[in-house]
């Protein structure tokens, strides 16, 4: 079954839809938040489920709990450089 459009609540919708798609397409690079990359790396599937444990003690999935674990290698070595 087809719905149809509802022509005066799209209105407001399609202005604040409207400024929200040139908000997110201008040229404008810093305006913009970075999109993320997908990586790929290998370890033993018992050091995996240590951080794992370790992550979900802290609040993380497992994405999560290693963007946190490379930043903080970042920010503590960064220093020493």
């Amino acid at each position: 079954m087809a719905l149809k459009k509802n022509p005066i609540g799209s209105e407001n919708e399609n202005s604040a839809t409207l400024q929200k798609a040139k908000q997110l397409f201008k040229n404008d690079p810093g305006a913009r938040k970075e999109n993320k990359i997908l990586t790929t790396f290998s370890i033993e599937p018992s050091f995996k489920r240590e951080l794992e444990d370790l992550f979900s003690n802290m609040g993380l999935g497992w994405a999560a709990g290693i963007r946190f674990a490379l930043k903080e290698f970042s920010r503590k070595y960064s220093e020493h450089m």
